[in-house]
């Protein structure tokens, strides 16, 4: 039998694993240039995690969701999203308590499970890498948490992008608006999908999000969040906007953005982008918004919280060869020339790389020709060329791959050497 990867899962091999390590590591130091530090949580946790904080109706929890009951009859889910497991985590710590920071700021990386139809930048297990505030309302904190994101993709060359704001209100807000899409759509209930007729009675918000043809053109003319805002709500989101514009960052206003659970208020937003990558068609490269209900949702004392997540599929194909700074040339290669030099070998290396020069050989006992060939082709820097006279004298040749010159060192202090000829 022939062994292949599930559908919807990739191998991420060497050469591709470099581009990934980069990303990872410019989100690393620009989150922590915002004081955002790293947070590891599990990849399955108890299904209603996902439950309460997705919501019954929504696609990944009715549709997309990985679950299974462990040999304990505990209902498990693989973990569809970054937010939850990391609210889970704030709770469960007390990471609220006196002796830590507000806000409570962490960045998370790591793989994400849904049961969708793969497709071109979307699979069944997926990368996120994402962040998250807790104990702040301020309009400031979601300034900082768009700018942030922006920042990040910014580094890596992507800035054509599109920045689409929109705010949620306050819970009355909301309420007023809940009321007003059930008023709207309840007379074209029957030409509903039947999702949406479902979301018509648990969460109206959802309709707006819907992919079906037929309900999209029901949205086109449904009432927008902006005239059901009260005075405070409205006043919030001015300050914002006055504030992404003292950042200088261009944003435009999309009203039909919603998100349609009940804990998400006053600001969300979308990062857009238009790729050949993706043949000319806008799509999503990060998204976030204000959720300052899911931490009381899953068990935690009120709590304001913002944060953003963002696909690495889809960042990875935006990304162009000369976005990604890819260092991994070598050091040094080591030639050898005889037996007593392939042993010694093991231990001449040993040293280079406990000096912390990258460092490697050849293993196939190939002539010297073919050796000098393979250290071109890797790239190094330098070769160290050693045989049996070189091990009775105590020295060792190196030679400037890119210059050519080369020089005799004592092989006792080959490391020290190799730095002294690095200055």
């Amino acid at each position: 039998m022939r062994y292949q990867k599930p559908k919807g899962t990739a191998d991420i091999l060497p050469g591709e694993s470099e581009k990934w390590q980069y990303v990872e590591n410019v989100a690393k130091d620009v989150f922590n240039r915002y004081r955002f530090s790293e947070i590891r949580t599990p990849i399955f946790e108890s299904y209603e995690v996902f439950q309460r904080s997705s919501g019954d109706t929504s696609d990944i929890v009715s549709k997309e969701m990985y679950d299974f009951k462990d040999k304990g009859d505990r209902h498990i889910a693989l973990r569809p999203e970054g937010t939850a497991g990391v609210v889970r985590a704030y709770i469960e710590n007390k990471l609220y308590g006196p002796e830590y920071q507000r806000p409570y700021k962490v960045w998370y990386k790591g793989p994400m499970f849904r049961y969708e139809r793969p497709q071109s930048g979307r699979q069944r297990q997926f990368h996120q890498i994402g962040l998250e505030a807790f104990g702040s309302d301020s309009p400031e904190l979601d300034a900082e948490v768009i700018s942030v994101g922006l920042n990040f993709l910014n580094e890596l060359g992507i800035d054509n992008l599109k920045v689409a704001i929109n705010t949620l209100g306050d819970p009355q807000s909301r309420t007023d608006y809940h009321k007003a899409l059930v008023d709207y759509f309840t007379p074209f209930k029957d030409q509903l999908s039947e999702d949406s007729k479902t979301r018509l009675e648990k969460n109206p918000l959802r309709i707006l999000d819907s992919k079906d043809d037929s309900d999209k053109k029901l949205v086109e003319n449904a009432p927008s969040i902006l005239d059901y805002l009260n005075d405070a709500s409205k006043a919030r989101f001015e300050y914002l906007k006055s504030l992404l514009g003292d950042l200088g960052i261009n944003y435009v206003v999309d009203p039909t953005m919603v998100r349609g659970l009940d804990y998400y208020n006053h600001t969300i937003f979308e990062f857009m982008v238009t790729d050949p990558a993706f043949n000319d068609k806008e799509i999503t490269v990060l998204a976030g918004g204000r959720y300052n209900g899911l931490v009381e949702e899953l068990g935690g004392k009120p709590e304001p919280g913002i944060g953003f997540g963002l696909g690495m599929e889809r960042l990875m194909m935006l990304l162009k060869d000369d976005d990604i700074k890819v260092e991994d040339d070598l050091d040094v290669y080591l030639v050898t020339i005889g037996e007593k030099a392939e042993r010694a070998s093991v231990k001449i290396l040993s040293n280079i790389r406990r000096a912390g020069l990258s460092a490697d050989k050849d293993y196939l006992q190939r002539k010297i020709k073919a050796q000098f060939k393979t250290a071109n082709h890797l790239n190094a820097r330098y070769t160290v060329t050693i045989g049996d006279t070189e091990l009775e004298n105590d020295t060792a040749n190196v030679k400037n791959m890119s210059t050519g010159e080369q020089v005799s060192v004592s092989l006792t202090n080959l490391p020290e050497e190799l730095k002294k000829i690095e200055g």
